[in-house]
């Protein structure tokens, strides 16, 4: 595997093919960016949404150019503050062309779901995402190992078909 650091992420948005896929399994994540508008949320206070603008350009480039970019987020039930905050602001993920579905962990039971969050691109190169001691991003490791691959697309595959859309989730 090779280390990645964590600003090298927006280029692998810009080599990819065909299709994206992330797998999001933790339950709370800590990236400095979201600290301030995580806590807006908890006070009730409106969200401007300008620090994910950047996140959400290159969405709409990479799905306006013809590529897929879906999301599967394994969720906690009851749902934690963290949880129902990214219920809230992930429409405008939606809207930038990403593909987004729910899976209750309970949901999940029986299901190959991975320990670590992992970026799937092509079915051929696999990102894990690395995370520092505090919860907060550390950067990813690649791997182009077929035996790895093929494992990734088997979780991606059983849990995509699992999972529920993300406006039908929100009706649920």
């Amino acid at each position: 595997m090779l280390l990645l650091p964590g600003d090298a992420f927006p280029g692998m948005f810009r080599s990819f093919e065909r299709t994206a896929f992330h797998l999001e399994v933790r339950d709370v994540y800590h990236a400095p960016e979201e600290a301030v508008p995580f806590q807006r949320f908890l006070d009730g206070e409106p969200d401007d949404f300008a620090w994910q603008r950047p996140w959400l350009e290159l969405m709409r480039e990479v799905t306006e150019s013809g590529r897929s970019v879906r999301r599967l987020r394994v969720a906690p039930v009851p749902h934690v503050d963290y949880t129902r905050w990214l219920l809230s602001i992930s429409g405008a993920n939606v809207e930038a062309g990403e593909d987004i579905r729910w899976l209750p962990r309970t949901a999940a039971e029986g299901l190959p779901v991975a320990d670590d969050d992992f970026w799937l691109f092509d079915d051929r190169r696999v990102v894990f995402t690395l995370f520092a001691p505090d919860g907060s991003g550390a950067g990813g490791a690649v791997t182009e190992d077929p035996a790895i691959v093929r494992h990734c697309v088997r979780i991606r595959t059983a849990l995509w078909a699992a999972g529920i859309p993300h406006d039908d989730y929100l009706k649920g």
